[in-house]
This record gives C-alpha cells, sequence and structure tokens, in this order.
C-alpha cells in the first residue's frame, strides 16, 4: 500500500526533544515532488539562510548554480545527474549546484576547509527551506566531469552536492516500487552513545 504524502511527512518525523529546532526535526531527503514552483521570496531566503554560514577565516567559498524548472540551468545540472537521480531528481521545481573555492582570496593559500564550509551552508539551506514547508534532497550521485563542463567551473572551485528543493509530492507519483519503497522508509540515526565520546569509544555522559 502506498502511504499519502502526508502519511509520509509524519513518518519521517524525528522524534521530539525539548529545546531542538523544529525545523531539525521535520527536515528529510525527498525523492516526490509536487508541481507547485518555488516562489522567488522563497529562494532569496533559503540563500538569505546560507550566506550566514559559519566558514574558515570568513571565506564564504560556496558559490551556488541554482536552475528553476525549465530553464537551461535545471536542464544542464538534470543531465549530469547519475543512477536513480535521473529518474525522480528532474522533476523537483528547482535544483541547485553547491561549489566550493578551494583557495583563500587573500592570499592563494589552499583553503582545506572548503568544502567543509560549503556543507555547513547547505545544512542552513536546507533547514531554513523546512521551516519554509519545502522538502529537500541532496545528491553525491552525478557525473562531476560533465557537471563541470556543462558550467565551465575553474579547477580551483570543488564540487559539492547537487540539492532538489520543491514542494513533498505524492510518493505514488515516482513510479518505481523501489523509489516508493525509499519514501516510505522511517529516518533513521544511530544513537548518541555511539557518537559523541568523553575519550576514543567511551561514550560522553549527555543525561
Amino acid at each position: 500500500m502506498t502511504l499519502s504524502a502526508i502519511e509520509v511527512n509524519e513518518l519521517k518525523r524525528a522524534p521530539a526533544m525539548e529545546g531542538v529546532l523544529p525545523a531539525l526535526l521535520q527536515r528529510w531527503s525527498a525523492r516526490s515532488f509536487s508541481e507547485l514552483e518555488v516562489s522567488t521570496d522563497d529562494l532569496a531566503r533559503v540563500f538569505e539562510a546560507a550566506r550566514w554560514a559559519a566558514s574558515s577565516s570568513n571565506e564564504q567559498p560556496w558559490r551556488f548554480l541554482v536552475g528553476v524548472r525549465n530553464s537551461i540551468t535545471h536542464k544542464k545540472i538534470a543531465s549530469a545527474l547519475a543512477g536513480f537521480n535521473k529518474e525522480w531528481a528532474p522533476a523537483a521545481p528547482v535544483l541547485i549546484l553547491g561549489v566550493a573555492h578551494t583557495r583563500f582570496a587573500h592570499n592563494g593559500n589552499p583553503n582545506f576547509y572548503a568544502l567543509y564550509d560549503l556543507g555547513a551552508a547547505c545544512s542552513y539551506l536546507t533547514l531554513q527551506a523546512a521551516a519554509l514547508g519545502l522538502v529537500s534532497h541532496q545528491m553525491a550521485g552525478f557525473d562531476h566531469n560533465a557537471m563541470r563542463q556543462a558550467f565551465d567551473i575553474p579547477e580551483d572551485y570543488a564540487l559539492g552536492s547537487v540539492i532538489a528543493l520543491g514542494y513533498q509530492g505524492e510518493p505514488a507519483a515516482l513510479g518505481s516500487e523501489q523509489l516508493i519503497a525509499k519514501e516510505h522508509a522511517p529516518r533513521e540515526r544511530k544513537p548518541l552513545n555511539k557518537l559523541v565520546f568523553s575519550s576514543w569509544g567511551e561514550p560522553a555522559n549527555l543525561g
């Protein structure tokens, strides 16, 4: 039986914990997108959130290529997707490619934290999207060489992820049973005692 979009959204919501920001609990990686467009105002809001992420030496190494449905940018990003991503992601009304400048602007030295900083900016972006009632999905599955060539991206920019952004669609619209099963799968995370230590392998006491 295929669940509805509302049922899937409830299934994906993380367990509530007092004091945790609601957007963190409701953000999840959707694959089914509705035909509703994302307003330019909401796009500005998600990129404004990304703009205020922290970065090494305040370098702000992230750059974003954003394609809205039927634009050349959207088609270029979609054409470089790989595997299962080709089946569902082109239906998203917005596709975003994040890249990071790997050298510091002030001295040209390597910035070894550029991709880390891009990841932080993308986290801000996806959390702001969740707060606005949007869904997103970050993908590593794309042809990096094809993407770089499609946009003539300089070699000193590292490619991060592609982000599909829009409003949640009905799982049945995915068509593929395998994709629908992924949409239905509950979110899972390792417990804190497997992630947070006071010394190596020794869980921290978090109460």
